[in-house]
């Protein structure tokens, strides 16, 4: 079953579940991309092979908004946008820890090692470095041990935001890769807000989807269902 926020002939935005992998790995469990193709073809009685581009990606344990080609012309005029920065990807993350600054800009080199699945922080002059830049909002803090941050990727590297925020000591709620002593909780970073320009009608469009706000650790903040009310 999709959970589909928009369709028609030339895009599909859904919400990608936490912990399903964008597309096949080498874990070999259902991805998000087969999962949309098989939608299509159900829906649509298509024979053979169905063509759903993949345009941007979300990290396995990362839940939210995502938005798939339906035709090749889509899927490469989307990729454009992704480069000319009118693709806009916003986030929702809990912190553990309360940064010192409650907004910022965050400017880092990452490199990742491929073997291990994890990016480090590096120098711009490191061989295969790439630079990583976001722009964080801290909305809320819970009992000063928790904040929850609107975060705008500037640049999408992987692993970025939960590299980034590890970097001021404020690693992400639920992730044992880059935090410490960290429980079993799912990881508290969701893709909450995607706007992009259409690939036919060139119309501005923006859909936002919450996060589950039942679950910890997003049901410790009341702005979030303020917004989500509003």
């Amino acid at each position: 079953m999709v959970n589909i926020l928009y369709e028609d002939n030339h895009v599909l935005v859904c919400i990608k579940p936490q912990n399903i992998p964008t597309q096949q790995d080498s874990s070999n469990d259902l991805d998000m991309l087969n999962i949309v193709k098989a939608y299509i073809k159900e829906k649509y009685h298509k024979q053979g092979n169905v063509y759903v581009g993949l345009v941007h990606r979300l990290d396995r344990p990362t839940g939210g908004v995502m938005v798939f080609a339906k035709t090749s012309k889509s899927a490469k005029r989307l990729s454009e946008q992704i480069k000319t920065k009118d693709f806009e990807k916003n986030y929702f993350a809990v912190l553990c820890g309360v940064p010192k600054n409650t907004r910022g800009t965050l400017v880092h080199y990452l490199k990742k090692n491929e073997k291990q699945n994890k990016a480090y922080i590096t120098s711009k002059d490191d061989e295969g470095s790439k630079r990583a830049e976001l722009d964080y909002n801290i909305i809320e803090t819970y009992q000063d041990k928790l904040s929850l941050a609107d975060v705008k990727l500037k640049t999408g590297r992987s692993h970025q935001i939960r590299v980034q925020m590890s970097s001021m000591k404020t690693p992400l709620f639920g992730d044992s890769k880059y935090g410490k002593n960290v429980n079993n909780n799912n990881l508290a970073l969701w893709a909450y807000k995607l706007s992009f320009v259409h690939p036919t009608t060139k119309q501005k469009l923006t859909f936002v989807a919450y996060p589950p706000l039942c679950d910890e650790p997003w049901k410790c903040f009341k702005k979030l269902k303020i917004k989500k009310g509003n």
